[in-house]
């Protein structure tokens, strides 16, 4: 009976990560995929958690000292669409409201962003994910594009951290801290 229940357990795993994987799409076989897609996963965590907060509440600081809601979504915004101009592709970085305040206004800003970032990445292949670029000073003389990447979504769910806070404090569950 013990073994059958394990057995059971073990199909309900298999098949509840065939499920997930079914609603994310085929699986990527090659690094830009892998790149696109851990893009479009980190866009859509800071777009749920933009979304979940309250239109009145954009304004809201913890402590006096530490940014306003909206301004730690527009840091991530702002810093990206500059890193993301680095990268050497040929798609024009948007014109975004930097000090966007308003609900609509950052999702707004956020929907520039995101597909900015899209298309960006969609121009790059493999081959130029791995070249050497001069991005910012901070990543070194030179760096790859994957590693300027992936300190932009790292960044990202650094913030995205933070304003898991900011909801709770508002009585808000983060979305991705909403399961059934």
């Amino acid at each position: 009976m013990k073994r059958f229940v394990v057995s059971l357990g073990v199909v309900g795993v298999l098949l509840t990560a065939g499920s997930a994987q079914a609603q994310r799409g085929p699986a990527c076989t090659t690094l830009a995929c892998d790149v696109q897609a851990d893009w479009a996963m980190s866009v859509d965590g800071l777009m749920g958690i933009a979304n979940a907060m309250p239109e009145g509440e954009y304004g809201f600081k913890p402590t006096p000292a530490q940014q306003t809601f909206a301004e730690r979504i527009m840091h991530v915004v702002n810093f990206d669409v500059k890193t993301l101009s680095t990268l050497g592709a040929k798609t024009p970085a948007p014109t975004i409201n930097a000090k966007a305040s308003t609900k609509a206004d950052v999702l707004a800003a956020m929907k520039a962003w995101s597909a900015y970032g899209a298309a960006v990445l969609k121009e790059l292949t493999d081959q130029q994910l791995t070249e050497r670029i001069s991005s910012l000073p901070f990543l070194g003389p030179t760096t790859s594009r994957t590693r300027v990447i992936s300190f932009m979504i790292s960044h990202a769910q650094d913030i995205y951290g933070q304003l898991a806070v900011y909801l709770r404090l508002k009585g808000v569950t983060p979305p991705r801290s909403n399961r059934p």
